[in-house]
């Protein structure tokens, strides 16, 4: 795979997310594998319901399958570029794979579009059951019973947690594949990494969860998650204070984001909605309702200003603006490796 097409595929992947996003008239791998993740989790949880070992033994077995298979599935793609006679069509493969595992169009699209919605003042009922019915898509909270300041957080801080989980993380392992395959091309590539990563993010999503039969299943999705999102999060913490004017105050505010998100139970969600409620002054946490009851999140920035319209707008310019800025180190990174 020559080292120019690669990056050019790469970057025109990274950009093709950004202005088009996931067109609607192709399957989405993630469509795929939630079909099965819901699937054999359903089975599983309706037939085992009460044994512990067997939720566990089967969130390994769903987890480690559709990890593989998603891996296996990149990995292919990439080895057939070496074959000249299907050299197009899965160079044309490969570039919607790597569109397809970044999700910023639609992460910021999703968000913008609630935050403008919820911006019209004296809205019906009618409307705000609709606004709601928007917000539930993108969180796993019960937002049913929310007012609008609590709609603007639920969607802020999914925004901020899946900033990492959509853009961040898939980003970064696509930049480590690409690293790596240079190399060799029977070494792990941006699009193996990719998917896998997407699959990682997408079990979790769907079955890590820490309450009833999902405790068990999910046990090895969540931690799989931590460990790959590791790395990505806290280079965002890092590199995020960056790209903003004033960087006089950065020690300070890493050593706040940092003390504020080890409170979070994930060791990643906490710091990953910190460094964006310290730049741009909002104050997240507190409580939610779920399926298993209330829960009350540790409070991040507690003299940071409620969320709203224009936090929500700065969010949105702020993974952008670090996306680019990322793409630009990796290319430096890409050239001189």
């Amino acid at each position: 795979m020559a080292e120019i097409n690669i990056f050019f595929i790469i970057i025109s992947s990274i950009g093709f997310d950004l202005l088009i996003g996931d067109p609607e008239i192709f399957l989405h791998p993630v469509q795929v594998i939630g079909i099965y993740i819901k699937k054999t989790t359903n089975f599983f949880i309706k037939n085992f319901e009460k044994n512990k070992v067997i939720l566990f033994l089967s969130g390994f077995l769903i987890s480690i399958s559709t990890i593989s298979v998603s891996f296996f599935t990149g990995k292919f793609i990439e080895i057939q570029l070496n074959q000249p006679k299907f050299n197009l069509i899965f160079t044309v493969f490969l570039f919607l794979g790597l569109s397809s595992c970044l999700a910023t169009k639609g992460l910021i699209s999703s968000v913008k579009d609630i935050s403008n919605s919820l911006s019209v003042e004296n809205e019906g009922e009618a409307s705000l059951a609709l606004i709601k019915k928007k917000v539930q898509k993108i969180v796993s909270r019960d937002v049913s019973k929310s007012d609008k300041t609590h709609l603007l957080r639920s969607a802020t801080e999914s925004l901020t947690e899946n900033a990492v989980d959509g853009v961040f993380g898939p980003l970064f392992w696509i930049f480590i594949g690409a690293i790596s395959i240079k190399y060799s091309p029977n070494l792990p590539g941006p699009l193996s990494l990719g998917f896998t990563y997407k699959a990682i993010s997408t079990l979790d999503s769907m079955i890590g969860y820490k309450y009833g039969a999902y405790k068990y299943i999910g046990y090895f999705s969540a931690k799989i998650e931590d460990i790959a999102t590791f790395v990505p999060s806290r280079l965002v913490v890092i590199t995020l204070p960056l790209i903003q004017r004033e960087v006089s105050s950065y020690f300070n505010t890493i050593k706040k984001v940092f003390s504020d998100g080890s409170k979070y139970e994930s060791p990643n969600s906490g710091i990953s909605e910190a460094i964006f409620a310290y730049l741009v002054n909002i104050r997240l946490g507190g409580e939610n309702e779920y399926a298993n009851g209330i829960s009350i999140k540790p409070e991040i920035n507690r003299e940071g200003n409620p969320c709203s319209n224009y936090s929500i707008e700065y969010i949105c310019q702020l993974i952008i603006r670090l996306e680019i800025m990322w793409t630009v180190i990796f290319t430096l990174i890409f050239y001189l490796s």
